[in-house]
């Protein structure tokens, strides 16, 4: 198997990266595609760092085991399938999958921190940013958490203003100039979408033709 290629998918949370990319994965088969995330890798709960209220920061860099995540996304690049338990966010009523994802000519590697880490930053051959105004990302995420996740309007609220705007600020934005492809999903993402998929069709069919 050749080398594939990875594209690493980051925006602030609220941006759609989820949609945005859920809309791409629908398009192509596991054997042309595999997305590859980093919320599955949170630490456990008693891992977690907490803030001066006592409340846990999970928008950290370090809540996320990056050391399991790159051994991972390694494998899949060497061709090799990789199972990991899905992590449910700590919502008691959604029971945890087995995740299997096998390798394929392009991977997906998604989440908030994938540029700030140095060794998966280092493995990307294409890096797109999903950018949103601020007001959107807060009732987008107030909509998922409260609707997916269960959790009180209070909490979303204060996660948001507390850890997730300073790790935005602090450890996403930055990279904002460093990247190959900015897409903007104020209202939709439906021009930079089409760009994606064209490129991505084109690279199959070249990978195609010189087996």
């Amino acid at each position: 198997m050749s080398k594939p290629f990875i594209i690493g998918i980051t925006g602030g949370s609220g941006s759609g990266k989820t949609t945005f990319i859920e809309a791409i994965r629908s398009t192509f088969s596991k054997k042309e595609l595999c997305v590859i995330s980093q919320d599955d890798y949170y630490r456990p709960k008693e891992e977690q760092t907490q803030d001066e209220m006592g409340i846990i920061n999970f928008d950290l860099p370090k809540s996320i085991d990056k050391k399991a995540f790159y051994k991972d996304i390694k494998r899949l690049t060497e061709g090799k399938k990789v199972t990991r338990t899905e992590y449910t966010f700590n919502n008691d009523q959604k029971k945890p999958k087995i995740l299997t994802f096998s390798p394929a000519p392009i991977i997906i590697v998604e989440g908030l921190f994938i540029f700030h880490y140095k060794k998966i930053n280092e493995l990307l051959d294409l890096k797109i940013f999903l950018h949103a105004k601020e007001n959107l990302k807060v009732i987008r995420r107030i909509k998922r958490d409260r609707v997916e996740r269960n959790y009180p309007l209070d909490d979303v609220l204060y996660r948001y203003e507390n850890h997730v705007l300073p790790t935005f600020e602090k450890y996403i934005r930055p990279y904002i100039e460093k990247c190959d492809i900015v897409i903007n999903n104020n209202i939709k993402f439906d021009a930079g979408l089409n760009v994606i998929m064209c490129f991505l069709k084109h690279h199959l069919t070249h990978m195609s033709s010189k087996k």
